[in-house]
């Protein structure tokens, strides 16, 4: 067992989470125990309390409680990629330089291990190392069950870098969505607050994002703005629409919870899709039934951002999933009728 430990925070390892941080300087101490740490306030940044996703700056003080030895930690065998999930993940790969790739993320695919998750985007990414010595490193998220193009830093400072750009909103991404009913106006934006409300159960089963009224951000709790763009695309009569979005903010199931406050949720949300009696669509609620699929229809299309190296403009383009490929062809309709800036009148 180790001492209490004081460790200033490196240039270099700027910006990184505390937990990943951490990891990187004691292996043999697992996540868990991280966060049980920052729980109880032993582990501390600057004298504070800190959660294990804290993000760190040049020059913070650490204050690492005593940890057990690497020898003393009970022995684990590391899972192995089996074949058949490196040949998975390696064929999402959409773009790769020395500095950036990014992936079309397969629907149902978790970026993070979280409750339960155990096969994820971050676990898999030893098989996106080609040649280099370090696993990609994420720099932002999509939900579980959202697809499309994610972007990962194969070095540490293309990840300082794609950080910041996200951080300070210097990315730009659109999204397509299949929705019930038809949006009106067809092109225009909202902007509410949204607020998390509690779920039930141990691990907060349930929790979900609410909107409010922009008057009544001040007073409520937890309230943050957020702030998105639509476009109608096409439709199928008054049943559904195909939409552009795209997230001005980034707040938790932003897109999600917007649409279902306007109306129109997002087919395949049973989160936020309600039933017929609180949408507009034609009483099917975030179903369209017939052969349909039931999946989320959400899909991170472009991505554009500025190379962390180069500087020079880049724009990322996913195809559709399966589930959605096979809705857009049921309705008639193909990807390249979508105009490559939907929201061209809104800039």
């Amino acid at each position: 067992m180790t001492g209490v430990q004081i460790v200033t925070v490196a240039e270099g390892d700027s910006d990184q989470r505390l937990d990943r941080w951490l990891r990187r300087l004691f292996p043999h101490v697992g996540q868990g125990r991280i966060e049980k740490m920052c729980r109880k306030g032993e582990l501390r940044v600057d004298g504070g309390r800190v959660k294990a996703s804290t993000r760190l700056e040049t020059g913070q003080v650490v204050r690492i409680p005593p940890l057990p030895d690497a020898d003393h930690k009970p022995t684990e065998t590391k899972k192995r990629i089996s074949e058949s999930d490196a040949k998975m993940i390696q064929s999402c790969v959409i773009y790769r330089d020395d500095q950036v790739l990014a992936l079309n993320k397969p629907h149902g695919l978790p970026v993070q291990g979280g409750s339960g998750q155990t096969r994820h985007v971050d676990g898999l990414s030893e098989a996106l190392r080609f040649g280099f010595e370090e696993n990609p490193r994420l720099v932002h998220r999509l939900d579980k069950d959202t697809s499309g193009v994610l972007l990962m830093a194969r070095t540490r400072e293309a990840a300082k870098g794609l950080t910041a750009a996200f951080r300070h909103r210097n990315t730009r991404k659109i999204y397509w969505a299949l929705v019930a009913g038809v949006p009106t106006p067809y092109l225009g934006e909202i902007k509410t607050g949204l607020v998390k409300a509690p779920g039930h159960g141990k691990q907060g089963e349930g929790e979900k994002m609410i909107a409010v009224h922009l008057n009544e951000i001040d007073t409520t709790s937890g309230a943050k703005r957020a702030h998105t763009l639509y476009a109608t695309l096409y439709r199928v009569a008054g049943r559904a629409a195909w939409v552009a979005l795209e997230p001005v903010t980034g707040r938790t199931h932003q897109l999600r919870a917007h649409m279902a406050a306007i109306g129109h949720p997002i087919i395949g949300d049973g989160k936020y899709g309600g039933s017929g009696q609180e949408n507009l669509g034609d009483g099917w609620g975030a179903q369209l039934g017939g052969i349909i699929s039931r999946k989320l229809h959400l899909h991170a299309r472009t991505l554009s951002f500025e190379h962390p190296v180069s500087h020079k403009p880049i724009t990322i383009s996913a195809l559709l999933p399966d589930h959605m490929k096979s809705s857009w062809d049921t309705l008639g309709w193909t990807e390249d009728l979508a105009a490559d800036d939907p929201f061209e009148e809104l800039q």
